[in-house]
């Protein structure tokens, strides 16, 4: 359960329809680090920030004001 509790479930709600692989081919980064980003293991650099808020649409300061 804690797993889960760490998981960024507004990452996923911005994702919708497109498969990680996408989201990370769209932000030139690797799935694998997506799915780290994705499930709140790792936190993204700021150039990352802006390359995935770029591909789906949001602010990227929000990976650095939410805790998730």
């Amino acid at each position: 359960m804690a797993e889960f509790c760490k998981t960024r479930l507004w990452l996923i709600k911005y994702r919708g329809d497109l498969t990680q692989q996408q989201v990370a081919n769209k932000a030139a980064i690797s799935r694998s680090y997506y799915s780290e980003l994705e499930s709140g293991n790792k936190n993204p650099g700021v150039e990352t920030a802006k390359k995935l808020s770029g591909v789906l649409r949001f602010d990227w300061t929000i990976f650095f004001n939410i805790r998730s």
